[in-house]
């Protein structure tokens, strides 16, 4: 019989995540924040796209040609139902990716993306990527590949290993993996209480046992109790990719860009002197104490001139994806909380208010009159783009035509929000793919796509979907019982949903 999860864990779901770095749109960003030539995305394709959420929103809500595969013949199934309802033309399939890499029928890539993966697999398998970037990714295509990391894994990597050991030693397979990831965890604390020697050594490994605990054991599971779990060094991923005659470009999360936010004076001066761009990450990594990297490589990097450059980004389009009074200006860094300028975000997102489309052009010819310089718009923009307030946009003819694709994915993924907490993202057009939506704002949509054109009635409507269930609503941990609280939280939560949520899912068109 054939392993066909190859030591994978199969036997449990992947979390329903969508992961924004793999939209390809977002690359544009990227590459001219580092002054770079970027492709226009005509084909992409996603290597292990799990439940195939994010396959299927940005099929959907953009006009490339989208490709994958995931072994798991569960999820490759669900991702297949929402292309074929969203009417896409991805072709998502449930192979390996050995059998996926020879099939004859594959166009070449302009995107290549995988999130989640790298660490997960065997060297056999990271060589059949290795080899299938090289034969199918165009030259000028970007590869975006994510990784546990060195030495950000460093001291928490033998806790990992010895949970997985227990699950293999002690645990007892009938169980099934979400009982011995909670033998294992319960064991790891009962070591841990013990005050080992390795404990004493590396302090950190409590806390972040105790953080684990809290998380889904759907994600542990696949995130720690796979048979392969390889953190690299950067360095060690330059030389995989090193036959795939790819370099690295920069990091798909954009505030590792800005070393301002994220390095002290004294290590900016430190990296300043080291002249290999590639040892420079590797050192980088060392600053920060880096455990995950999520990374765009290219094939065949090029610089835009500087006239080029300054006509580009001009051009970028852009749109708030929030309601503006809740956008934080505090962000989380290496450095731990950074503040930013409000003299220059201020003004940036009042004009960004009414969520309309507007180029970075418009941006900078609006702020002129506060001083606020291209540079500090573009640093802004990037910030923003981080935390999800502000999104690239697509242009109005693509928007067009991806929106009655995600009309369609969208009525699918409501209609799965009136059973299910799982799903909490909705495709846009505008954006090109997917946007948080909470549960009780998607059965509010439904609401209003049936027709219901008050708070109150969207209230009324989400409870007898939830009624119906035998489901209450929980408000300050505690259990609202009667269905006059419910109502009541519910048209606070509908009157919330109008004033806050609404204006910026009827401009990303997802309304």
């Amino acid at each position: 019989m054939s392993n066909w999860s190859a030591g994978y864990v199969a036997d449990i779901g992947y979390t329903y995540g969508y992961y924004a770095e793999l939209n390809p749109l977002r690359v544009k960003m990227a590459f001219l924040n580092k002054g770079l030539v970027f492709p226009e995305v005509g084909t992409a394709c996603e290597l292990g796209f799990g439940q195939g959420l994010s396959a299927a929103l940005h099929a959907s809500a953009s006009v490339t040609s989208w490709y994958g595969t995931d072994f798991n013949p569960a999820q490759a199934g669900f991702a297949q139902e929402l292309a074929s309802i969203s009417g896409s033309d991805a072709r998502l399939y449930d192979e390996s990716f050995e059998d996926f890499a020879c099939r004859d029928d594959l166009p070449e890539f302009d995107y290549i993306g995988l999130h989640g993966i790298w660490s997960w697999i065997s060297d056999a398998n990271r060589a059949v990527i290795v080899d299938f970037v090289r034969r199918k990714l165009k030259v000028g295509g970007v590869l975006y590949i994510s990784y546990n990391t060195l030495p950000g894994w460093a001291t928490f990597a033998p806790m990992r290993h010895l949970m997985t050991e227990h699950a293999e030693v002690i645990g007892s397979e009938g169980r099934g993996i979400v009982s011995r990831i909670d033998d294992a965890i319960e064991f790891a604390e009962n070591l841990i209480a013990t005050n080992p020697m390795f404990a004493r050594a590396n302090p950190t490994v409590g806390e972040r046992l105790k953080k684990l605990k809290e998380q889904s054991r759907h994600y542990l599971a696949h995130e720690y109790f796979n048979r392969d779990w390889h953190p690299m060094h950067f360095s060690t991923m330059a030389d995989w990719l090193e036959t795939a005659k790819v370099s690295y470009a920069c990091s798909a999360s954009y505030l590792e860009n800005i070393d301002s936010i994220n390095l002290s004076a004294e290590q900016q001066a430190f990296m300043k002197e080291i002249p290999d761009n590639m040892f420079r990450e590797s050192v980088r990594d060392f600053m920060v104490n880096q455990q995950f990297r999520k990374d765009y490589w290219v094939k065949g990097a090029r610089k835009l001139n500087p006239l080029e450059l300054a006509e580009t980004v001009r051009a970028q389009k852009i749109v708030l994806a929030v309601y503006r009074p809740e956008v934080s200006l505090k962000v989380k860094t290496a450095l731990g909380e950074a503040s930013m300028s409000e003299a220059v975000y201020g003004p940036f997102l009042d004009f960004m208010a009414d969520h309309k489309i507007r180029t970075l052009r418009q941006v900078e010819q609006h702020l002129a009159k506060n001083n606020i310089t291209l540079a500090q718009i573009i640093e802004a923009t990037m910030v923003l783009a981080a935390s999800g307030a502000i999104a690239p946009a697509q242009d109005d003819a693509i928007i067009q035509k991806a929106k009655k694709h995600t009309d369609r994915i969208n009525a699918r993924l409501r209609s799965n929000a009136h059973g299910s907490n799982d799903i909490l993202f909705l495709a846009s057009p505008v954006t090109g793919g997917g946007i948080m939506v909470p549960r009780f704002n998607q059965i509010f949509l439904s609401a209003i796509s049936e027709g219901q054109k008050q708070p109150t009635d969207w209230a009324k409507y989400a409870w007898q979907v939830v009624s119906s269930q035998n489901q209450r609503l929980i408000k300050d941990g505690k259990t609202l019982e009667t269905a006059e609280e419910n109502l009541a939280e519910l048209g606070r939560q509908a009157d919330e949903f109008a004033q806050k949520q609404l204006p910026a899912l009827k401009a990303l068109q997802i309304v």
